[in-house]
Parts: structure tokens; C-alpha cells; sequence
């Protein structure tokens, strides 16, 4: 049966997956613009490139108390057939691959509360891996046919009103729709300093298409290595997986770990860090994980330290040359490198590491 893969993140300590196939890309928590009156669960809108984007914690519609929110909380833009929604999220996991055999409709986990009819609209089944998953619907699904209806209307009318250049923190009451519109109340606990962070957040995202050459753009997994930041291309990354009974190939170079039976195809397991470090290889340990990595027909499993990130988006006008200072990067493998949560990350030249980086082996063992 063939396999989907799902995009795994955390909301209120809860593990969800969610169909790639929905997910269009994923951002910082901005500054939303709330209203008095919108379908429940809709917690406030962003204009996301001249677009407005409703933006709905699923906390409210499951029962749940919502979370205070934080400036670590990421905002997952999805797509429905024509229909355009944000989800809050407090973590954004690795990407996993599971097929409709290991989704279980039955929705008795004892974390689900009482109201069914919530559960039933949002969640189409749970996966025991080993945790509990809670795969979610489409999300044209998560409202009603007339609550969609109300949200579309609201973000046209909130597009025709171009409300950002209302003040932040002013009430403006709206006769023609009666509308009570107010930034920044979905938080109310942020700091004057966290404000400020939002605002910044929103009015980037708020610049046009015109403005924006959307070629200069690219979606990085970002991963460590020896507490290294390094990013790689995710259009080359085919999935995220847990290593398990690796077993090593006589007369290989260090680097090359081992092989590793993934679903009945077998995969190089490689690790980098002698390549891009100058360090000896760790080899594998209890929880070990790899991102599975595909270059024109070559396939191998990256050891990998930490996954933080699936889904950043780098702006390539932002790419620096290397920093002269640091000298343990093999700068060799990298195309240069950002910054990412304040920190020097490395974008690695993943075609030049796999054709000439030596991870290749033609002798047939």
C-alpha cells in the first residue's frame, strides 16, 4: 500500500501529523489582527503577501484550554482545494512516512476528550509510533460549511479595508460590517519587546509579490552536527528516519557507517562529520537518527545530531560567505552560510558532498 508522508508537529504537548500534501510553508509566529465576532477557533488574521490569512488554534475547536502563546510558536500554512489556512503550532517535528495500514480510526486514546464530534472533524485516525499521532483531516474539514463561508468574507473584506495601516493596539469599529478590529489581543501576555518582534514579523511578511523574487527562496532542513547549524536543500531530502541494526561494510572508509535495511531497501548509512567537521565519526548510538538523502539516483542516510527544523525558509539574498573565524568548516562542502536563531548555520552543497565528497564505493563487496 503506498505510503503518505506527514509533517509532525506539537500542539499543547500533543503529537499531530499533518498530509504534506496540504502543507504549503511554515513561518514564525507574526502579529495577527483579531476580530469580535469569527467562526470558534479562529484566533486572528495575517496578510501574508497581500493575501489575507485566517489563522485557527485547534486548542479551542478540540476542547482544549489554549496555551499561552510564545515567540517560538511557528504558523503552518495549509491549502485546501481553494481554501487557505494557518495553523499555530508550538514545535514543528520531522517529516515521517506512514502508510493507511498503521492509521487506526478507532479514536479511543484516553488523551482525546469527550466531545467526539470535534475529534471526528479533525482527527482521522491515530498511529502508535510509539507515541500516539493524531493524523488531522483536511482542513477544510475542521469548519463548517458556513463558517468557512464567514471566514472568506471576513478576509475580503479585512483585504478591501487593507487594515495594516491601522495603528497597532487601536480599535477601529467598522459601520458597513460593524467589525471590532484590534492587533496583537490574541497575545496578551507578550512583552513590549516580544510586540515588537511580532510586528517585525508580520510586516515582512506583509511585503508583496511584486517585491519579492520568489527564485531567491529556498526550503532548508536544518540539523546539527558537534552543535553545528548546517541546513540542506529539502527538495533532496526524502525522509526523516531513526537508525536501527546498521551493519558495516568491510573496507570502507570511516565515513561510510554502514548499511541499514529500510523497508526492505537497503541504505548506505554515512556520517559527515569527518568530511565537514575534520572530526572522527561517532558512529551510531541508542536513538540515533538520519535524513535520507537522494542525488541524482544516489541514495544514503545522513547521521544527523539533532533535526530542528523541517521546513525554514531561507531567503538567498541573505547567504553570506563563510565567517573567516570559524575554522573547523570544511567550507569546501558549503555554499555559504545565514544566520539561524541567532546563530552562524552553514548551507551544505549536498551535489558536490555526494558525487565528490567520496561517499560513493564502486568495489562490489
Amino acid at each position: 500500500m503506498k505510503n503518505n508522508l506527514y509533517l509532525t508537529l506539537s500542539l499543547n504537548k500533543y503529537l499531530y501529523g499533518i498530509n504534506t500534501v496540504y502543507v504549503e510553508e511554515v513561518f514564525n509566529l507574526p502579529e495577527l489582527t483579531t476580530i469580535s465576532e469569527v467562526p470558534h477557533g479562529i484566533i486572528g488574521f495575517v496578510n501574508l503577501r497581500g493575501k489575507i490569512l485566517p489563522v485557527i488554534d485547534l486548542n479551542l475547536k478540540l476542547g482544549y484550554l489554549s496555551p499561552d502563546y510564545r515567540l517560538t510558536d511557528s504558523i503552518v500554512v495549509l491549502k485546501c482545494e481553494d481554501f487557505q489556512l494557518g495553523m499555530i503550532v508550538n514545535q514543528i517535528h520531522e517529516i515521517r512516512e506512514l502508510s493507511f495500514e498503521k492509521v487506526s480510526t478507532e479514536l479511543n486514546s484516553p488523551r482525546l476528550l469527550v466531545e467526539q464530534q470535534a475529534n471526528i472533524n479533525i482527527i482521522a485516525g491515530i498511529v502508535n509510533f510509539p507515541d500516539d499521532i493524531f493524523i488531522l483531516n483536511e482542513p477544510k474539514q475542521w469548519l463548517e460549511d458556513s463558517e468557512i463561508k464567514q471566514v472568506l468574507s471576513l478576509s475580503k473584506y479585512l483585504q478591501k479595508e487593507n487594515y495594516d495601516n491601522y495603528n497597532v493596539d487601536e480599535t477601529q469599529t467598522h459601520d458597513s460590517e460593524s467589525l471590532l478590529l484590534q492587533k496583537s489581543t490574541f497575545y496578551p501576555n507578550a512583552t513590549l519587546e516580544a510586540r515588537k518582534v511580532l510586528k517585525q514579523r508580520a510586516d515582512h511578511l506583509r511585503l508583496p509579490t511584486k517585491n519579492q523574487d520568489f527564485q531567491s527562496f529556498k526550503t532548508l532542513a536544518v540539523i546539527t552536527l558537534n552543535d553545528h547549524f548546517f541546513g540542506i536543500d529539502l527538495e533532496m531530502v526524502r525522509e526523516f528516519v531513526e537508525i536501527h541494526q546498521v551493519t558495516p561494510i568491510p573496507c570502507c572508509p570511516a565515513h561510510i557507517i554502514g548499511n541499514m535495511n529500510l523497508r526492505g531497501e537497503i541504505l548506505t548509512v554515512v556520517d559527515l562529520r569527518g568530511l565537514l567537521l575534520n572530526l572522527p565519526p561517532q558512529g551510531v548510538v541508542v536513538g540515533s537518527k538520519a535524513i535520507v538523502i537522494e542525488v541524482e539516483g544516489i541514495v544514503a542516510g545522513v547521521i544527523v545530531g539533532e533535526i530542528y527544523d523541517v521546513m525554514f525558509s531561507l531567503n538567498l539574498q541573505k547567504v553570506m560567505a563563510i565567517p573567516k573565524t570559524i575554522n573547523t568548516i570544511n567550507e569546501q562542502y558549503c555554499q555559504g552560510a545565514t544566520l539561524y536563531n541567532e546563530k552562524t548555520m552553514h548551507i551544505l552543497d549536498i551535489p558536490k558532498i555526494f558525487l565528490q565528497g567520496g561517499l560513493i564505493v564502486d568495489e562490489v563487496i
